[in-house]
């Protein structure tokens, strides 16, 4: 028996693990406790050392101070106050009136403020509860299909998990050991990539089902001109002049900012992007300002309406980013400057109060413990899992699978996709990423790349039964019998669970479809990265001594006693190179002699 448990400890080490969360124990106790008792099983059994968890103390505490996961909390609050102030109520009703007019159009609002509430409130569950008791009503009102509402309602909540600034993409990047920064870079294009082919499937469905996704009818557009007009020009030539100033930045970023940051190499790419669109929103902005103080007339409603509501949250959110993008600020410095962001917002629209600011400093602390204690937990396993040689276990477990680094990445995520099915995202990035991390990284994966795609990956699991979270989120929140609607006065049936579920199926296949072109396109993420200087490793920093045959170093060396006011010591014999000793010692000894001669 002894001899059993000794030779397969890793897969019974799994097994507990995986038997212990079923039972629905806590996951952050669960790994603790499978950790250290199996830890003390395998002392017992003579595997490991009695010291085993003498550095455990250490290891937590250096969790505690790591600065990184400083930007958590930071980001937390900045998305908590901004979602609390009303922000993602105004953005509904405005972008629904800009896309209105078009079939589709308000599910293309709900995507491109699911990608908005993703930049600034990281929080899945604000999203979709924000978006479902706002949007969902309207849509079954005008006579959106169900499974179209709920399904672009779902998957877009779920685009915090894609785009930075995302909570998962801080913690991937501590487990993989890589710059937040690099992975908030490297995911910014798969992430916009996934909201673009959220839009051309609903363009698909307007063009193919137009009954499915109906347009706004005029009576419901209220942003209009006293002519009549829908402002829609207005706002396109305000969109043109801010694109051309964007573009004209775009073209001058680098003589610019490059000698500001003391830097050689070419910008990068989203450095150009973020900063441009910075630009263009601070010009539309001051043009909005310009019209309304000025009573110009030049700029309509409804224009007037997107800038006012639009524009601030994108500029917090692009300032916020550049700086990370620019080496300004650390991540961590970046959700700080967010927060701050977040309050002055909130208070210029009259929302921000003490209930509020308790709200979101209770909310932030909750789920700033929760992400530590699985963090520590996750800690405890890892020493068990690699005093038993468990890396190695797991590399051996890839060894056989066909196809080498894409093999390899297939398997990964058909194993993440699963799991996701049952256990939280926080929860695989804790248990699974760290296991196989080292195995990718021995076969040249560069992590970066894996961690933009196990993100990505993630992302499906607020989408799959059985434990869907999103699919939850929408589910409390949409009508759970028959109501008669306020403005219509019609009888609207209940949506059942069936209709939110299979709501989902679609983006599920488009984000393993997005998955797949990462996977298949690794320039998307790592291009971005390889203009960024290289910062050298003090690893690889050599030191070596001069070797006693360079006459001229030991004379530059006496030269300097001599101008100090010191004595010069006795020049040491020659020795052949082969049999000299350290040339520093010999110089100190020459000089202990003669100061023994001193009177």
């Amino acid at each position: 028996m002894l001899e059993f448990f000794t030779a397969n400890f890793v897969p019974i080490l799994f097994v507990a693990l995986f038997a212990f969360l079923l039972t629905g124990f806590p996951v952050a106790f669960a790994l603790a406790a499978v950790g250290l008792l199996f830890g003390f099983l395998g002392m017992e059994a003579g595997m490991f050392q009695g010291t085993l968890f003498q550095a455990l103390p250490l290891r937590i505490s250096g969790i505690m101070q790591n600065d990184t996961l400083l930007a958590i909390p930071f980001f937390t609050f900045m998305g908590i106050v901004l979602e609390r102030s009303g922000m993602a109520e105004d953005l509904l009703e405005t972008v629904g009136q800009v896309f209105g007019p078009v079939r589709g159009g308000i599910a293309i609002a709900v995507i491109l403020v699911g990608a908005l509430l993703a930049a600034t409130t990281g929080v899945v569950a604000a999203a979709v509860i924000s978006m479902g008791l706002i949007s969902l009503p309207i849509m079954l009102r005008y006579g959106y299909n169900r499974t179209i509402a709920t399904g672009t309602i779902t998957a877009s909540g779920t685009l915090a998990q894609a785009i930075p600034p995302s909570l998962v993409l801080i913690v991937l990047a501590d487990q993989l050991g890589r710059s937040v920064g690099d992975m908030y870079e490297g995911a910014l294009v798969p992430g916009l990539l996934l909201v673009g082919l959220y839009l051309l499937f609903i363009m698909v469905v307007a063009i193919v089902k137009p009954d499915w996704v109906p347009a706004l009818p005029v009576e419901a557009r209220i942003y209009r001109e006293d002519s009549g007009a829908s402002g829609h020009k207005s706002l396109l030539v305000l969109i043109a002049i801010s694109g051309v100033a964007g573009f004209l930045w775009s073209r001058v970023h680098q003589s610019i900012i490059n000698p500001l940051v003391g830097r050689e190499l070419p910008a990068p790419g989203d450095e150009r992007f973020i900063l441009s669109l910075t630009v263009a929103s601070f010009v539309a902005l001051g043009l909005a300002l310009a019209n309304r103080a000025l009573r110009l007339k030049l700029v309509s409603k409804l224009a007037e309406q997107v800038t006012f509501v639009l524009i601030p949250p994108l500029i917090l959110i692009f300032l916020v980013l550049g700086t990370i993008f620019l080496g300004i600020a650390t991540p961590t410095e970046g959700g700080a400057m967010g927060a701050l962001g977040a309050l002055i917002m909130a208070g210029a629209r009259r929302k921000l109060n003490f209930k509020l600011l308790v709200q979101a400093l209770d909310n932030t602390a909750k789920l700033a413990c929760f992400v530590l204690f699985i963090l520590i937990g996750s800690t405890v396993f890892s020493f068990t899992f690699n005093a038993a040689d468990g890396h190695i276990w797991v590399e051996h477990l890839f060894d056989k699978v066909p196809g080498g680094q894409l093999g390899f990445l297939i398997v990964v995520n058909i194993l993440v996709f699963i799991l996701g099915c049952f256990i939280d995202f926080f929860e695989i990035a804790f248990i699974v990423v760290p296991i196989l991390a080292p195995v990718a990284d021995k076969m040249g994966i560069d992590l970066i790349w894996f961690g933009v795609i196990i993100a990505m990956n993630l992302q499906t699991s607020f989408l799959t039964p059985p434990f869907g979270f999103a699919l939850f989120y929408l589910r409390s929140v949409a009508a759970k019998s028959d109501y008669k609607d306020r403005i219509t006065g019609q009888l609207i049936p209940a949506v059942t669970t069936t209709q939110i579920y299979k709501g989902s199926i679609a983006f599920i296949i488009l984000q393993v479809i997005m998955v797949g072109i990462v996977m298949w396109k690794p320039g998307l993420v790592i291009d971005n990265l390889d203009n960024k200087p290289k910062i050298m490793d003090p690893s690889t920093i050599k030191f070596e001594a001069a070797p006693v045959d360079a006459p001229r170093t030991d004379e530059d060396m006496m030269r300097g006693f001599e101008q100090k006011g010191g004595t010069t010591p006795a020049m040491p014999s020659p020795t052949p190179p082969a049999q000299a000793d350290d040339p520093m010692k010999a110089v100190l000894d020459a000089m202990k002699k003669d100061e023994a001669k001193k009177p």
